[in-house]
C-alpha cells in the first residue's frame, strides 16, 4: 500500500519578474514503511515537494494522495486534521515554543487533539523516554542542546502516532555525533513502529540511512535508486 502518491506535480514561484520552477512534472510513489531521502542542492525542489506532500504548499497542478486522501482537494480544516493525526513534521529550526518545557511542547499536539490530561502525561513521558530524554522533561528549549531540542521535536512529531513523518534538513544544525543519534533514532522508529519517513536533505550523512535515495535537480527527479542503508556509529 502506498502512503504517498504524487502525480504530475508542477509548481512555479515568482521573484519580481523572474519565474522559478519549484516542481516540474514530478510523479512519486512512497510505500508504507519506506525510508526515503530526497537529495539535491538548494533550489532543486526537494523542500517544495516535501511541503506539497504535507499540505503546507499547494502545487499549481497535479494530484497528491496521502493515506488514501487527496491532499490537493482538502479544505483548510481537513488539511489541518490530516496533519494533526496522520503526518508528523520535523523541521531544521526545531520550531519549539521557548516558554514551554519539553513535556509541554510534546503535549501540545495531544491537547489540540483533545486527549485527556492523564493520557497526555503518560504518552509524553513514554515518547520522551523513547527519544532518550528521560529526566529532561521539565527543561525548556533554551536549557537543551541542539541535539536534545531536535529530539523534543521528534517526540512531538511521533506522539500523535502518525503513519508518515516528513523531515526537512533535520541534521542541518547538528554536529556529527548528534546527527548520528538522530538518524539512528529515525531508523529505529521506522523499523520498530513502521513509520514511513521522507527526508529532504543535502547531508551525505543522512543519505547513507536511506533505503531509497531520490535525487532532484531543477524541480525534477533525476534518479531514484534503492540502496542498502548504513547506520553511523554514535
Amino acid at each position: 500500500m502506498n502512503t504517498v502518491s504524487c502525480s504530475a506535480l508542477s509548481k512555479t514561484f515568482h521573484q519580481g519578474e523572474e519565474e522559478i520552477t519549484g516542481l516540474d512534472d514530478v510523479s512519486l510513489e512512497v510505500e508504507a514503511g519506506d525510508f526515503v531521502c530526497l537529495s539535491g542542492p538548494s533550489g532543486s525542489g526537494k523542500t517544495t515537494l516535501l511541503n506539497a506532500i504535507g499540505g503546507l504548499d499547494t502545487p499549481d497542478s497535479g494530484e497528491i494522495t496521502v493515506g488514501g486522501q487527496r491532499v490537493d482537494q482538502l479544505s483548510r480544516g481537513e488539511l489541518a486534521d490530516l496533519r494533526l493525526h496522520k503526518i508528523g513534521f520535523v523541521f531544521q529550526a526545531y520550531n519549539l515554543i521557548p516558554v514551554l518545557s519539553a513535556r509541554e511542547n510534546v503535549e501540545l499536539v495531544m491537547q489540540v487533539q483533545g486527549v485527556p490530561v492523564q493520557e497526555r502525561r503518560q504518552r509524553s513521558s513514554r515518547v520522551l523516554e523513547e527519544v532518550g530524554l528521560t529526566g529532561m522533561e521539565g527543561r525548556r528549549p533554551g536549557e537543551l542542546s541542539g541535539g536534545q531540542q531536535q529530539r523534543v521535536a521528534v517526540a512531538r512529531a511521533i506522539v500523535s502516532k502518525p503513519t508518515l513523518v516528513l523531515a526537512d534538513e533535520p541534521t542541518a544544525n547538528l554536529d556529527s555525533h548528534s546527527a548520528a543519534q538522530l538518524m539512528n533514532l529515525f531508523m529505529e522508529l521506522n523499523t520498530q513502529r513502521g513509520i514511513t519517513f521522507v527526508i529532504a536533505t543535502h547531508d551525505t550523512r543522512v543519505m547513507a540511512y536511506a533505503r531509497r535515495l531520490i535525487s532532484m535537480r531543477d524541480g525534477r527527479i533525476v534518479s531514484d535508486v534503492q540502496q542498502q542503508p548504513h547506520a553511523m556509529a554514535v
